[in-house]
């Protein structure tokens, strides 16, 4: 079975997406496994998923309808559950616990697997997206990989002595918070954003930021995508018409078309709010 293209929620203006009210997209067949996708957004920009895998080796691989090679750069964020993705044609390998992500660039054949003991949920940002002609159609006209391997045997012998090269030719990149590019973006040290990722196409960063702060931006110069992982946070619109204020819980999104100003509360929690966003195609 050839692969559905999956929903474009697409929007003219700033909008607040609760995790209840995203689209939800389920693909698959028997060969590739069966995967429930919520789709929050997906601009001519930029496109952000929260994926859902059941415990117990629970995953997806590819088959020839549902190809899982994409001409765009992928992260794969970890909000619970603990995840071991592969790429089946060089036998890479990587695991990803929660709070960590994984990184990489188009061209790269994925499998994922829920190896935890409760579910996986993944939140994916994915630019350039699939508006672009870059997901199923450009997945269809690749060569097919008929023979998996999950291990890289050529190393084997050479192990921890040549770690340095497997990692230069490694898949995928595993982002620790000890591997995030951290900045202050308010002159006050008010609002900590720490970089996951930063390409040509897309950007994304987590967010911190303290009972009673404000974090303001610039605009970006893309669209962008927000997701909250925890606390409470406010978005606040200063040029904007109509609503201004919107209130956010974990799980649940935003969207703001390039160039529009806002401002990031954290007024109403009694903890550290903490968001993902990505930025297509610059910050």
């Amino acid at each position: 079975m050839n692969r559905r293209s999956s929903p474009r929620p697409t929007f003219d203006v700033p909008t607040l997406l609760r995790h209840q009210d995203a689209t939800i997209h389920l693909w698959g067949d028997e060969t590739s496994g069966h995967v429930a996708d919520r789709i929050y957004v997906s601009s001519e920009r930029i496109h952000q998923l929260e994926i859902t895998l059941p415990t117990g080796g629970a995953g997806f691989q590819h088959s020839d309808g549902n190809r899982t090679i994409f001409a765009a750069d992928e992260i794969f964020y970890v909000i619970s559950g603990e995840m071991v993705i592969a790429n089946p044609q060089r036998g890479h390998v990587e695991r990803a616990v929660a709070g960590e992500a994984v990184f990489f660039r188009r061209d790269t054949w994925h499998h994922a697997y829920s190896y935890g003991s409760e579910p996986l949920i993944v939140l994916e940002y994915f630019s350039p997206p699939p508006s672009q002609g870059t997901s199923s159609p450009y997945a269809k006209a690749q060569p097919y990989v008929e023979e998996w391997s999950y291990t890289a045997d050529e190393y084997l012998g050479a192990w921890p002595m040549e770690r340095q090269r497997y990692r230069d030719e490694a898949s995928f990149t595993v982002i620790r918070d000890a591997d995030l590019m951290w900045r202050l973006e308010n002159p006050a040290g008010q609002f900590l954003v720490g970089v996951l990722a930063s390409t040509e196409h897309l950007t994304v960063a987590k967010g911190m930021l303290l009972p009673g702060h404000v974090g303001r931006h610039a605009p970006h110069g893309g669209d962008e995508a927000l997701y909250v992982l925890e606390g409470t946070l406010n978005i606040f619109l200063p040029e904007g018409e109509g609503q201004t204020w919107f209130e956010l819980h974990p799980g649940d999104g935003f969207y703001i078309p390039e160039g529009v100003p806002h401002e990031y509360h954290n007024m109403l929690g009694s903890e550290r709010a903490t968001f993902l966003y990505g930025v297509a195609p610059t910050y």
